[in-house]
């Protein structure tokens, strides 16, 4: 039996109304972009390159340079 509530618009179409407001369309719609979350492991590489640039600064800092005594 059939809902009479439903229309067969809202069944056909997938996509929430909320999700369609988020997205957000560049270059006449050939790009599209929302509002997402950042992956962990992203989260990870970040700190991980953070921690070895600190470390390279401490341990290469100053100095006369290459080639110099």
């Amino acid at each position: 039996m059939t809902d009479p509530t439903r229309t067969p618009s809202t069944t056909a179409n997938n996509s929430s109304p909320t999700e369609t407001e988020e997205m957000e369309e560049y270059a006449g719609g050939t790009i599209q972009s929302r509002h997402g979350y950042i992956p962990v492991w992203l989260l990870v590489v970040y700190v991980v390159l953070f921690i070895w640039a600190l470390y390279y600064l401490v341990v290469y800092w100053g100095g006369l340079g290459p080639g110099r005594v």
